[in-house]
């Protein structure tokens, strides 16, 4: 069974799933100390970044300095999707 196709893709799916859950943690820890409490409707918003997106914030994070920064960016992530 676990040599299986079907059995070795939800294997992988869910790896990558826990990835980018991890990269998202580790994004908003990043926010969190640079900005201070990120709101939770900015959290969420982070939470649906694809992977590569998560990526592209944790560098544009250091260049922020207000939240008004991060919102600025995924304004133009929305654009772009």
């Amino acid at each position: 069974m676990r040599e299986s196709p079907l059995y070795q893709e939800i294997l992988q799916e869910g790896v990558e799933k826990g990835i980018q859950q991890g990269e998202v943690l580790l994004a908003l820890r990043q926010l969190t100390r640079r900005l201070g409490q990120v709101p939770p409707q900015l959290q969420a918003q982070i939470q649906q970044l694809s992977s590569s997106q998560v990526e592209a914030l944790g560098e544009a994070l250091l260049d922020f300095s207000t939240t008004q920064d991060l919102v600025a960016w995924l304004q133009t992530q929305q654009a772009n999707s």
